[in-house]
């Protein structure tokens, strides 16, 4: 069982080589990379590729590392017993599964993705610890012990938000996605618009790299947001010769493709307010 890539993918050697390593290891795999990188899609491409179903978690602020397991809901329980329902006599009625357990009892292998880890409180890493290793955990308002019939392949998505614990790191297979270069972006464009005007896709990236390569831009553009703005560049039939770099322009052509902040508008409309008073 080997993952070497989709034809929607482009995955690089070196990520290749970190997933099918986390494989053979059976640990988790936690990657890492700028926001739009292509994480979550990962996990996803790496179900397609091994043709295996995905489960995923997707991790908020509020999340709990015991709702991966199990939630009891004692509250419906109490309610159900002051009017006389027969559920009351069972426990189970009112456990309710969640990711992880669906993981441990799918009758074949799965990939089970816990997106964005970085989001939920630092407790929560280490509080999946034992579970992620022994791959089993305990119900005890059942008193059963639900371990992992298949071990599934696990993907651990995050934004490094936060520092994740030692011991949790300790467990896993660990790979930081580095941002595409322009050899690997204009791959991965051509894997989603294959018609793309090659001059148009030279002068959008030569552009979109110097965008990011601005001192002072508070957020980068990422790759998400290029694909973004090249479908919009496509949608109006725009040439390379639209995007010739002007210095009293104030803003890239549909800037709101890449800049999500104020700070980066006013930073590229200060650029062209100094070009233009050198000329």
């Amino acid at each position: 069982m080997r993952f070497e890539g989709t034809r929607d993918y482009v995955a690089t050697d070196d990520l290749k080589i970190a997933v099918n390593a986390a494989i053979t290891l059976e640990r988790p795999l936690l990657v890492k990379g700028e926001p739009g990188t292509g994480k979550t899609e990962l996990a996803r491409q790496v179900a397609t590729a091994l043709d295996l179903p995905i489960i995923e978690w997707n991790v908020k602020s509020t999340t709990k590392a015991q709702q991966g397991l199990y939630e009891y809901d004692a509250v419906s329980r109490l309610r159900d017993s002051q009017l006389g329902d027969e559920r009351v006599r069972d426990v189970r009625n009112y456990i309710k599964k969640g990711k992880l357990w669906e993981a441990f009892d799918a009758e074949q292998k799965v990939v089970l993705l816990i997106d964005e880890i970085d989001k939920a409180d630092i407790e929560f890493p280490n509080d999946l610890l034992q579970e992620l290793d022994r791959m089993e955990f305990y119900v005890y308002e059942t008193g059963e012990l639900v371990r992992a019939k298949i071990r599934p392949i696990v993907l651990i998505t995050s934004n490094n938000e936060k520092e994740l614990p030692d011991a949790f790191l300790r467990r896993c297979f660990f790979h930081y996605i580095q941002f595409p270069d322009n050899e690997t972006m204009t791959e991965i464009v051509k894997v989603h618009f294959p018609d793309v005007k090659q001059n148009l896709l030279r002068a959008a990236l030569t552009q979109f790299y110097d965008i990011r390569d601005t001192p002072g831009l508070k957020k980068k553009p990422s790759t998400s947001e290029v694909l973004d703005w090249l479908k919009l560049l496509m949608s109006d039939d725009l040439d390379a010769s639209d995007l010739r770099a002007n210095p009293t322009d104030a803003l890239p052509r549909l800037h709101g493709a890449l800049l999500k902040n104020e700070q980066d508008v006013h930073l590229f409309e200060r650029l062209a307010f100094m070009a233009r008073r050198e000329r």
